[in-house]
């Protein structure tokens, strides 16, 4: 082996360990979940570290992602790396492992049952009083033990004098109370004891009542005898009906297969079903008629095309149908194409918020909180002529590419197995954000099956996310033997 393979070897061993040493320090697994980040306001966070642990009851969760200034407080993002479901109430407090241990993050997940968290909502944050501060509120309880001991053996008494005098004089005055009320309250018992007599004594006369109030409602039931036995009639009445209504039923199933009637016919007989497979058949020359006409129109050539892909980042999915049209053989260079997209996003723009609010003096204040959120518009259109390049191995679009102006390249690295494709769109986004960028990879694996995978957005930090999915093609020709294929009768 040559000295320079040996170098080759050990540089290579050596990039790979401190790779491996760069991701355990920074606490980050590219081949894993990239977790669910939800932010949380704190007054302070002194002592808090990024990459801080986040508990719940005390087990790991997930680490501290971020922490900046925001408005005279401390706004921490906290990356959760577990299935952990964040309902109304959660809360965020600053606590130590120990007295002198390391701060961390204790998560409170909310009451169960509550509505899940929504998406971007910021948690309230407690931080617990420091050392420094308990500390002078000790002092200042000491203080105030000091004087009011004190105060025990000062010329007037002190404040504990004070205390016994009154519960004295209150005990004083309990006792008068209870002994100028003592004639009411044996009145009060000699009372209960006549409405208990009272009670004894009429309870028989209640109870001939209630035999009395019982008999009448048989009486009642009686009379009404003859009205319950025709209802009774009725039953029967409608349930010979329905017996007349089933045995219909089965004469008309009976004539249906003894060939009788139209339906009868086309069930039993031959002719009438050989008439019907003729007509199926037309319908079928028809189809593939249609289909033949339409992969000629103005000789060009149709491709039809559905896709989709998952944005890791958003976790929803988008979704696409594309039409192309290119002209058969070097007829013409231009290149159609219209596509109808569908974008959970939708459209970002930055919304105002003002609240005014009144404090106990009187005095009003004003808060006035900027973020960014999106409308409904998740339906977008694209519509794009384009220019083949390098021997049809590449192709320029420019045009509009969901509702916005744009240009789009794509290039086959491998002819019908792999291409790449650089869309740019967007310019004039709104809040000055960056153009929109995605760059694609797509592999066709079968003829017309293609798994695609890249990153989206990849100028903007809040809308950047990586995909993956998978899609499917049918040129002309596919759709033709699809139609041919239908099977006949």
């Amino acid at each position: 082996m040559s000295q320079t393979i040996k170098i080759g070897i050990f540089m290579t061993v050596a990039l790979v360990l401190a790779g491996w040493l760069i991701l355990k320090i920074e606490d980050w697994n590219p081949f894993g979940d990239e977790g669910k980040r939800v932010d949380a306001i704190f007054d302070s966070v002194v002592g808090l570290d990024d990459k801080a642990a986040v508990r719940v009851a005390g087990v790991r969760v997930g680490r501290v992602d971020g922490i900046r200034l925001e408005r005279r407080k401390a706004r921490v993002t906290l990356l959760i790396d577990r299935k952990l479901v964040l309902t109304h109430g959660a809360e965020a407090e600053v606590a130590n492992q120990g007295l002198l241990g390391d701060k961390f993050i204790e998560l409170s997940p909310g009451p169960e049952g509550a509505p899940p968290l929504a998406e971007g909502e910021v948690l309230p944050g407690h931080t617990p009083i420091s050392f420094d501060q308990a500390m002078a509120k000790i002092e200042s309880i000491g203080s105030t033990i000091e004087g009011a001991l004190g105060g025990i053996g000062g010329e007037k008494g002190g404040g504990i004098s004070k205390l016994v005098e009154s519960l004295q004089q209150t005990s004083d005055e309990l006792h008068a109370l209870i002994s100028e009320n003592r004639a009411s309250l044996g009145g009060t018992v000699r009372n209960f004891e006549r409405f208990s007599a009272g009670l004894a004594n009429d309870l028989p006369r209640i109870t001939a009542q209630l035999d009395r109030l019982l008999g009448e409602v048989d009486a009642v039931v009686a009379e009404n005898r003859g009205t319950l036995a025709d209802t009774m009639q009725n039953v029967k009445q409608i349930t010979s009906t329905l017996q007349r209504s089933v045995d219909n039923l089965n004469s008309i199933t009976g004539k249906i297969a003894s060939g009788e009637g139209t339906i009868g016919k086309l069930v039993n007989s031959d002719e009438a079903h050989e008439q019907l497979l003729n007509a199926l058949g037309s319908v079928e020359k028809g189809v593939t008629t249609l289909s033949d006409t339409l992969g000629h129109v103005q000789k060009l050539k149709l491709d039809i095309g559905m896709e989709g892909y998952y944005l890791s980042e958003t976790k929803e999915a988008r979704s696409a149908v594309r039409l192309d049209l290119m002209p058969r053989g070097d007829e013409s260079p231009r290149l159609y194409r219209l596509e109808l997209v569908n974008d959970p996003r939708g459209r970002v723009f930055e919304k105002t918020d003002t609240v005014t609010v009144t404090q106990p003096d009187g005095t009003t204040g004003t808060t006035t909180t900027t973020r960014l959120t999106r409308d409904l518009q998740r339906n977008k259109i694209s519509a794009l002529a384009g220019v083949p390049f390098d021997t049809r191995r590449g192709h320029l679009w420019a045009g509009l590419i969901e509702n916005t102006g744009g240009v789009q390249v794509d290039y086959g690295i491998i002819p019908n197995r792999l291409w790449l494709a650089l869309d740019a769109y967007d310019f004039s986004r709104e809040l000055d954000l960056d153009p929109h960028l995605r760059v694609t990879a797509r592999w066709f694996p079968w003829k017309g099956v293609f798994f695609q995978a890249g990153y989206d957005d990849p100028l903007v930090r809040d809308f950047r996310s990586p995909f993956i999915g998978a899609g499917i093609r049918w040129s002309d020709d596919d759709l033709k033997y699809l139609l041919g294929s239908v099977p006949k009768f």
